[in-house]
This record gives structure tokens, sequence and C-alpha cells, in this order.
């Protein structure tokens, strides 16, 4: 008996077995799943607590993702690109009445997002300097995601603006928010269908100069 027990405590290890007997190591995928997941429960980031549910110190978390308002940053440019793409598969029409859709639909998804509209009303100012700040990536990121929507909509005819696309992409996402997050920046209710008004009104303005090319 005492032979056995010594053979099965002497049992070769392989690479494989060690692996899977050590502890798992947290990524910085890990992370932003993780930070996904708190905010569709509509949690705080605390990362503290993050570090210590990963397995990580705070320094590894805040070396990852530099501040929390940049971590807030990237999971809500990652919602955003998201409705942007279910909007562009659901749209309908042609022409710049195409593109419009497409900002409708958007708008709609990130009006119903209850994650979102819970930051905001957690605590209205820090959500503007996440959403709307110039040290925040929230703002240039969606610009930038969609300004190639734009380009992708001159490309295959759709739109000939009057705008450059930076300028246009960019004015887009502002009058989004300035409508989007009324009630916190000026008390009023959001007001989804002036903002889709001023935007249909910008993508169907075209450049009279039919040689229209992407800058």
């Amino acid at each position: 008996m005492k032979r056995s027990r010594a053979k099965q405590r002497s049992a070769p290890e392989t690479p494989l077995t060690r692996r899977l007997e050590a502890p798992a190591k947290a990524t910085p995928q890990a992370l932003f799943s993780l930070a996904l997941e708190w905010w569709n429960k509509g949690e705080r980031f605390d990362i503290g607590r993050m570090a210590q549910e990963l397995g990580v110190s705070r320094a590894t978390v805040f070396r990852w993702v530099g501040t929390r308002e940049l971590l807030y940053g990237e999971v809500i440019s990652s919602q955003f690109e998201f409705a942007l793409n279910t909007a562009r598969s659901e749209a309908r029409g042609e022409g710049p009445e195409f593109i419009a859709d497409i900002t409708q639909r958007m708008i709609h998804l990130i009006v119903e997002n209850e994650p979102l509209r819970l930051f905001v009303q957690q605590d209205a100012e820090y959500a503007m300097r996440i959403l709307m700040s110039k040290s925040s990536t929230v703002e240039q990121r969606n610009t930038a995601c969609l300004r190639a929507a734009l380009e992708d909509g001159v490309k295959q005819g759709h739109i000939r603006p009057a705008m450059d696309l930076d300028a246009l992409a960019y004015v887009i996402i502002r009058i989004g928010e300035s409508f989007l997050y009324r009630d916190a920046i000026t008390g009023d209710p959001p007001d989804i269908e002036s903002a889709i008004t001023a935007i249909r009104i910008l993508l169907t303005a075209e450049k009279r100069d039919e040689r229209w090319t992407i800058p």
C-alpha cells in the first residue's frame, strides 16, 4: 500500500500537466472582457476590484489601460462601433437616404443602450468628460469610425457630400452628442428627431461638382 502511494506521488509530469495545473494568467483581453461584463451590468469600473478578480496587481491593470477613463473609452467606443455595424447591415434605401437611414438606426441603438444611459445618469459631469472631452478617445474613435462609413458611401456612389469627410464626420458626431446628451448638458430632454433631421440635411447637401473624389 505504501509502495503504491509512493509511486502515485512520483508520477511523472508532462508539459501539458504543468500548464493545466498552473493558474491561468490574465491578459489585457481578459480585462476588456471583464470591463464589458461590468459595463453591461451597470457597474462602475473599480481598478482595484478588477485587478483582484483577474489575479493581477493594480499596477499591471494600469499598465494595460493607462487610466480608468481610457478603459471606459475602449468599452464605449466598442459599443458605438457595434451600433454602427448593426445599423449598416440593417439600413435600407438608396443614395443619401441609405446613409441617413444608417445614421438614424445608429442613433436609436445608442439611445436604447441601457448601460450608457445609466452611466450618464450616475455622474453626468464625469460621463461627459469621458464621452466628449479631448482627454478621452471616445469622440476621436467614433469620428474615425463614422468617417470610414462615409468614405464607403462615397465609393459606392451613395453620397457626394458638400463637406470634407473629416469635417462631416466630426459635425455629425457633435450634432448627435448635443441632442443625445442634452439632458446632461442643458437639462432638456434628448431630441432624437432634431438630431436626425440636421444630419439628414448635411448628408443630402451634395457637392455640385460631379467629379467628387475622396480627399
